[in-house]
Order: structure tokens, then sequence, then C-alpha cells
């Protein structure tokens, strides 16, 4: 939606393209606005079962940018999607001929700590291989109570409108083998070795009261890259762009005009 320079927004796991309605709506009036749900999330289907990782989610993306003729000048990534929106900007030019910039909103850009990084992917890898597990987790966790539960864990509160979107989702029991898969099969080793070699602007946004990826995460990856800044805001979550799409959207404008003068 909207005309102007192009912006690609990219949702993280177990989100979709719906993440991103209020935001899309205010960049649309200055910017060209596009954002796809990621495979196996929301409306978009797996392509293969094994091509959910970092890497082959990253090339299928380009690949659909080449096809249709997109060349991004920015591209926002929430959470793990920020992790995609730096492989693609290593790969796509905008334009102008030029490396896109790189917006991350409460980037996911760290392995999983102690115990948790050797358990996690392992509960993932066995529950995406397990029969009807993702049909018996939609139906237990697609009813309000609980969704209302887990987004407020993240450290954000969203309206009724916002939630009723999350449980359509949980309940979707495509969507949620779609998560399990990019969970079990997501790692960032070689993403964050190359980080001190990405040399795109970059913005990394966090929000002070994220549950889910401590706001060090941004800062010490915002010090590893070439060309990046650091940004906190203060009363929001991990979903901080449904809580205030104005204020990002603010922040994001605000940057690429900066970046670009």
């Amino acid at each position: 939606m909207g005309q102007g320079p192009l912006i690609l927004l990219l949702h993280g796991v177990g989100g979709s393209t719906h993440s991103f309605a209020g935001l899309m709506q205010i960049l649309a009036k200055t910017h060209s606005v596009i954002a796809c749900d990621l495979p196996g999330h929301g409306y978009t289907q797996l392509g293969a079962r094994h091509r959910s990782g970092l890497d082959h989610v990253s090339e299928d993306i380009a690949n659909l940018c080449v096809q249709e003729g997109w060349k991004p000048d920015a591209i926002v990534g929430h959470s793990a999607g920020c992790a995609v929106a730096l492989r693609l900007a290593q790969t796509l030019a905008s334009p102008r001929g030029q490396t896109p910039k790189v917006i991350g909103l409460n980037a996911a850009l760290d392995s999983f700590d102690g115990i948790a990084g050797a358990l996690f992917p392992v509960l993932a890898k066995a529950l995406a291989t397990l029969p009807f597990t993702a049909r018996v987790f939609s139906g237990i966790a697609g009813n309000s109570a609980r969704v209302q539960s887990l987004i407020g864990s993240t450290g954000s509160k969203l309206e009724a409108a916002e939630l009723s979107r999350y449980i359509s989702l949980v309940a979707d029991k495509d969507h949620v083998d779609g998560a399990l898969l990019m969970m079990a099969q997501w790692s960032l080793d070689g993403l964050l070795s190359d980080l001190p070699d990405v040399s795109n602007c970059c913005l990394l946004i966090t929000a002070q009261n994220d549950a889910t990826v401590p706001e060090r995460v941004s800062q010490t990856a915002a010090k590893r890259l070439l060309n990046a800044s650091h940004l906190s805001l203060p009363d929001l979550g991990h979903l901080a762009h449904e809580e205030d799409p104005a204020l990002i959207a603010h922040h994001i404008t605000r940057f690429l005009d900066h970046s670009d003068s």
C-alpha cells in the first residue's frame, strides 16, 4: 500500500502480516509498503519442510523480491524478522543501487543462553516431528484467556482487536506447524559471525518493557555492526509496533530521512 520509497516489513516467529496493520497504514502516507507472511506463517504455505531456517527463509524471500521486482530502500524486521532483514540486506539492492537500510524492532539477534540454549532447539525439533503436535497445541492455545496470557508475558498490552488476530493464528494448525518448524531449524551462528562485516545503515529499536528479548541484545549487536545505532523506548513491550504504531512509524521515518541527508 502507499506510494514512494519502498519499505519491506518482516514479522517474527509465530506472527504474521497482521502485526503490521497499524504501522503499515501510517508508513504508507509517505512510502510504498509491502508486508509478507514468512514461509509457513499466516496465509503463506511452506515450500518445503526443510527450508524454515534463517538462510533458507532469507533466500526464498530474496527470490520473491526478484520475482516481483521489489527493490526495498529499507527493510523493517520485528524480533527474528530482523535476522532475516539483515540477511536480505546483504543481497538486495535498492533502486538507487545502494544496499537497503535495516530497522530492527526488538531484534532477536542472539543465541539462547545456558540450559535453554541446549534444550530449546531439541524440544522444538521433537515437537515439529511428532504427529498431531500442531493440531493439539492449536486446540489448547486457541482461546482468548491463554492467548492473552501469552501476549502479556511479552511485556505488551494489546487491545481486543489485536488479541483476536493472535487467537485466530494460534488456532490454525498449519500456522503453528510452520512456527514450530522455524524454531526447530533456527540458527544465528552464521549471521552473528558476519555482523562486523555488515555495512548497511541500521537502527535497532528496543522497548524497555520487552520481556521476550532483553535490550542488551540490540545494544550488543549495534556495537558489532559497522553502521548501526540503538534507540530505547519506555513503556512498551515486545510488540511495541502494535501497541504504539504512530511512535514506531515516527522513529522509522525520522531515521530514513536523516540517513538520506
